[in-house]
């Protein structure tokens, strides 16, 4: 097993290594950046992981960091500072920012804010617009763009693709993964009418199952015509999953650690506002059932949804209170604690928030322990245990609505590309995010 053709410059000694294989006890050897190999290496310098599990790179496919143009609430450092105290190596950025980010001068402005001076790798979302869509397929082939990106419904301004034609349109450009948001802005803009004054627990009321299940149906129609392959964000409903089940040579999804964590019955009398997202945060047997379709193995990934707005934005009365919550920096304390707590595999979980994002998305070098890939690691304790604090969340918009939760498990280091960004809650000596490398991007 041992590396012969690149001499080791320090090994990850002592731990358990998460490898393609399954968990072994081993060392991991680290050379330019890159794993040289997985074995056993006498006399090298060693970075002491004894009782602990190497995990490859956690993978956040989902992240609103807000800049350009709503810094207030966040910003690229701040957001990827976040992803790193929490165990993210590398993160996919969503395009609503102000200006959106929908032409190429935009993504290179975004790339270029970005270069060290993001904590984690990074990837920048394309979004898609009826004005644009003729263009999609060369923009989504530019270095450092994760694809393209389809609001259906609950964007505001051009980022808002809701009609069958524009999509059709947008579907027809390019080959890569397009990503979804799918709730369907017709019959919400008809049930607003649901929304309770002062009241967030009616927002699924409003936004409910039938909003996200015909947005589903209908991309998967156009999908199938277009031939070709969709990823569908942050599903909600049981009923989603099985339908998408039926539909896997052309979509993949997501499911967030929110809804499978919060349920509408605890979550609006506690936390008000602050438990409001889109899409909603639903029943009690919602999360049972996204629980039951993640056993069966349909969502293909795990993001956060990140997408943070300040105290003073959600203390606005329902419904003029913004929808979404911060989540990088908790999705892999949330998961673990799941793991830890028998509901899933920790092999489940590493497929989902790393082997499972480099499938979908086509990612060169990450996403495995495995020689040739990138020195990316998430060290965690399962031994340990940890509260969320105000303290140590470093998002800019300050707050989380887990503050308080005790969980099983501890994240203890981030590692990228062979630097240390974080070890033992102290970030690394400074930020050297590097731009996400595609197969249809190269």
């Amino acid at each position: 097993m041992t590396d012969t053709h690149q001499t080791p410059e320090w090994v990850l000694s002592g731990g358990t290594v998460h490898t393609p294989s399954g968990p072994v006890e081993a060392e991991v050897a680290v050379a330019g950046g890159r794993i040289v190999g997985v074995g056993h290496y006498p006399g090298i310098r060693k970075v002491d992981c004894t009782g602990l599990d190497i995990l490859p790179g956690v993978i956040d496919s989902q992240v609103h960091f807000r800049e350009p143009g709503l810094e207030q609430k966040e910003d690229l450092e701040t957001g990827s500072r976040a992803a790193v105290l929490g165990g993210i190596t590398a993160v996919f950025e969503m395009p609503n920012t102000n200006p959106n980010t929908d032409t190429e001068e935009r993504i290179h402005d975004k790339l270029k804010r970005a270069h060290h001076r993001m904590w984690c790798d990074h990837a920048f979302y394309v979004g898609a617009t009826a004005e644009n869509a003729e263009s999609l397929a060369e923009l989504e082939r530019i270095p450092g763009t994760a694809g393209v990106k389809i609001f259906m419904g609950a964007s505001t301004g051009s980022l808002l693709v809701a009609e069958d034609e524009n999509l059709a349109r947008v579907l027809a450009s390019g080959r890569r993964r397009v990503a979804i948001h799918a709730e369907d802005e017709e019959r919400m803009n008809a049930r607003k009418d649901k929304r309770v004054e002062n009241d967030p627990s009616s927002h699924p009321v409003w936004r409910d199952d039938e909003s996200a299940m015909l947005a589903t149906r209908r991309i998967l129609r156009l999908a199938r015509e277009a031939n070709r392959p969709i990823h569908i964000l942050h599903v909600t409903t049981p009923a989603e999953l099985e339908v998408i089940s039926q539909h896997r040579d052309v979509a993949t999804c997501e499911v967030t650690p929110q809804h499978l964590t919060l349920n509408a019955e605890d979550a609006y009398p506690r936390l008000g506002s602050h438990a409001q997202m889109n899409p909603p945060i639903r029943s009690k047997a919602h999360v049972d059932g996204l629980w039951h379709w993640l056993q069966q193995g349909v969502p293909d990934v795990i993001g956060s949804d990140h997408a943070p707005h300040t105290l003073e934005e959600k203390a606005k009365p329902y419904p003029n209170s913004p929808s979404g919550m911060p989540g990088v920096q908790t999705l892999l304390p949330l998961m673990l604690n799941h793991v830890l707590e028998g509901r899933m595999t920790l092999e489940r979980l590493i497929d989902m928030t790393s082997a499972g994002v480099q499938r979908v998305f086509g990612l060169v070098g990450k996403g495995r322990i495995a020689a040739g890939y990138d020195a990316d690691f998430t060290i965690v304790d399962r031994k340990g245990s940890f509260t969320i604090t105000d303290e140590w969340l470093a998002s800019r918009c300050g707050w989380s609505p887990f503050t308080g939760m005790e969980l099983k498990g501890r994240v203890v280091g981030t590692i990228i590309r062979g630097n240390v960004a974080m070890w033992d809650g102290q970030l690394g000596e400074s930020a050297q995010g590097e731009p996400l490398r595609f197969a249809f991007a190269l």
